[in-house]
């Protein structure tokens, strides 16, 4: 090896390490010695040496952060132990009653108590190797979840290689796991908005949701434009040199140059606690994240070890959340959404408000009782909260605000108005009213049916017969559910083999990351065909910010009146929905969304009689894949009227009023390519 590369190796280890302890300050310390401009031109300098020297380059160099995108999803990882949830308490009481159990369990045992701000982030494992970043997966299951190396790699407090220390010399060998939360800092999330307005672009809804689609992207370049943060709350470690309490343990995270809540606090007695939770709660807003309440746990670990798991929730620890916080806004309107069983479910639309960090702007009102309780009218002021930060409600009407022309819903009148081709009964003391002569089973059958058609997600082997064996098993019990199947679920069925078994849940994973507009067609949001779910997907680019859309957003869509725009806000107001959107990210499920590429980008097709090559689905995912428009009835700005057959008098006038070229087959297929 020449002088000079051995020189240049020598230099670039020198300015790995400094990289490393700059970082370390800046992340963990929180006290930079160097400006930016100097750890820029370090790094600057480290990258000229490894273009010069490829061999210098290391898995553990800051250059490295960003790897290539993944092709076929995320693969699945077991953990080494369950990255378990926790039980919720929501008053002092609750947290006496815990005491209380954990006194009659440990006896005389001696304990203490270790408390730390609960971040609202993605739950994320960290694994090294001799000191080395090897796997980072989400929490999944608990039991499972999925490799996010490549993404997590990006996130710049993250170290690729442990920091050495003193203290925790020992961990340089060996297997440790960090777990943690993968979160976006409100500073970082109002500049990323800020900037994203600038550019007029649609500003992201709220942290947690960015944080957790932003680490389930396919490309890391993209992650690496995101600017999210990895705060650190435990660490496994097999042997003698494991921390024995979690105080000791957020010691040795520092030391390992890992960024963890300077807040978290070891405490004597569920008093001390308690103080801690009171302190929090008056000065949560000052935190850089978002948080919904205080973790307390046992501090000693053998301690907790020993009380075990019940359920999904240790024993040895508790999550206080917060009062929900709350706002006032005006109810615009009701609007009806039929859910998967049948049930009509009345739901609130509002002017935007912030609550709890995100804009609300429709909850469900439950059921006709309901709205009647409470007095719920249109045009009412009312005291709206987020139970659990995550679900929005409202709590009473300010009736001193009721304007004189607030309307009183009546419900059989909303019912036959939103949905005349529909017959609904209230049975008994039923308090909510379903669509008549359909049973709850078979309207869940039907719904995954469509959500497997060819129109939507098209998922290879799951029709009737196979739907109808899985709901009535009971291993199906909403359209999310079909991704937690496993080949033991399955195989165990009558009408499944192992070969067959193994063929229909490969086939339901692979379908883990559809197109946008399909995911929108397969969720069965009434009046919502395949070209209004292309329309809301080319406007929106995400479930997120299409959930997050007002009516007067939906509005703006073309083709998109009132009527459709009610349905669509009615159904992802519903509280069930907003639950099943979350268990489909729970388990993996990522729509994305592809802007328009190909030769038809900006032309518009409307097909009229019978084409003799294809048919007509087949005619509008070809105009589609090449990023054209397919329509159903010739309109203003429609390009071409395709006449596959005898064209009626009345689609040749509408053609000749708005301007459109009327084509025969083969100038079809000469446009499509075929």
């Amino acid at each position: 090896m020449s002088q000079n590369n051995e020189a240049s190796r020598a230099r670039a280890e020198e300015l790995k390490k400094l990289l490393l302890q700059y970082s370390y300050e800046y992340h963990v310390l929180d006290t930079p010695s160097v400006d930016d401009a100097i750890y820029d031109s370090l790094m600057t300098e480290l990258k000229g040496l490894e273009e010069n020297y490829p061999d210098l380059i290391t898995p553990d160099s800051p250059t490295q952060r960003v790897g290539n995108e993944l092709l076929g999803g995320f693969k699945k990882v077991e953990h080494s132990s369950r990255m378990l949830s926790l039980n919720d308490v929501f008053s002092e009481e609750d947290v006496k009653q815990w005491g209380v159990r954990l006194n009659k369990l440990l006896e005389t045992a001696p304990h203490t108590f270790f408390a730390d701000v609960k971040m609202d982030g993605l739950a994320c494992a960290l694994i090294y190797e001799d000191g080395l970043l090897v796997r980072a997966v989400t929490r999944g299951d608990s039991y499972i979840g999925e490799d996010v190396t490549n993404n997590v790699r990006t996130i710049a407090n993250v170290p690729l290689r442990l920091r050495e220390s003193e203290v925790a010399v020992s961990y340089q060998s060996g297997r440790v796991e960090i777990r943690g939360e993968i979160v976006m800092l409100k500073q970082d999330f109002e500049t990323l908005n800020a900037k994203r307005r600038a550019d007029g672009e649609p500003e992201f809804a709220n942290p947690r949701n960015l944080a957790a689609g932003t680490i389930r992207q396919l490309d890391p370049k993209l992650v690496a434009e995101r600017p999210l943060t990895f705060i650190a709350y435990d660490l496994l470690r097999e042997g003698e040199d494991a921390p024995v309490t979690f105080s000791e343990t957020y010691g040795y995270l520092a030391e390992l140059g890992l960024r963890r809540n300077a807040e978290a606090k070891a405490l004597k007695t569920l008093d001390d606690a308690m103080e801690f939770v009171h302190y929090w709660d008056e000065h949560r807003h000052n935190l850089p994240f978002n948080t919904d309440g205080i973790v307390v746990k046992i501090n000693e670990r053998d301690v907790f070890n020993s009380l075990g798991v019940v359920g999904k929730q240790p024993r040895g620890a508790v999550a206080y959340k917060y009062a929900a916080e709350q706002a006032t806004t005006i109810v615009k309107d009701i609007v009806i959404s039929i859910g998967r069983t049948g049930a009509a479910t009345p739901v609130a639309v509002f002017d935007p408000v912030q609550v709890a960090g995100t804009t609300v702007q429709h909850a469900s009102l439950h059921n006709a009782d309901e709205i009647e309780r409470k007095d719920i009218r249109i045009g009412d002021t009312v005291v709206i909260f987020k139970a659990g930060d995550i679900i929005p409600q409202v709590e009473r009407v300010v009736t001193e605000l009721r304007p004189s022309d607030a309307q009183k819903f009546i419900y059989e009148d909303a019912l036959k108005h939103q949905y005349p081709d529909l017959e609904f009964e209230r049975r008994g003391a039923d308090v909510v009213y379903r669509v008549k002569g359909i049973s709850s089973d078979m309207m869940l059958k039907r719904a995954v049916e469509f959500y497997a058609s060819k129109g939507a997600l098209d998922i290879d082997t799951l029709g009737e017969k196979n739907v109808t064996a899985l709901v009535d098993a009971g291993l199906v019990k909403d359209l999310a559910d079909i991704y937690a199947l496993t080949y033991e679920d399955v195989v165990q069925l009558e009408r499944f083999a192992d070969i067959s078994a193994r063929k229909l849940v490969d086939a339901i994973q692979a379908k883990k990351t559809p197109t946008l507009e399909r995911f929108i067609v397969g969720l069965g949001i009434r009046h919502v065909g395949a070209q209004t779910a292309i329309d809301l997907a080319a406007q929106f680019e995400s479930i997120d910010a299409l959930s997050e859309a007002t009516l007067e957003d939906l509005m703006q869509v073309e083709g998109i009146g009132g009527v459709v725009a009610e349905s669509i806000a009615a159904w992802f107001g519903d509280e069930a929905n907003a639950l099943l959107l979350e268990k489909f990210k729970a388990l993996g499920v990522a729509p994305v969304y592809k802007r328009k590429e190909g030769g038809l980008v900006g032309k518009s097709f409307v097909v009229t009689g019978t084409l003799q090559s294809m048919s007509r689905d087949e005619a509008a995912d070809k105009v589609r894949a090449l990023g054209g428009d397919f329509q159903s009835a010739v309109a203003k700005g429609t390009t071409y009227l395709v006449a596959g057959g005898k064209v009626g008098a009345s689609k040749l006038s509408k053609a000749e009023k708005y301007g459109t070229e009327v084509i025969d087959e083969a100038a079809f297929l000469k446009l499509i390519g075929a």
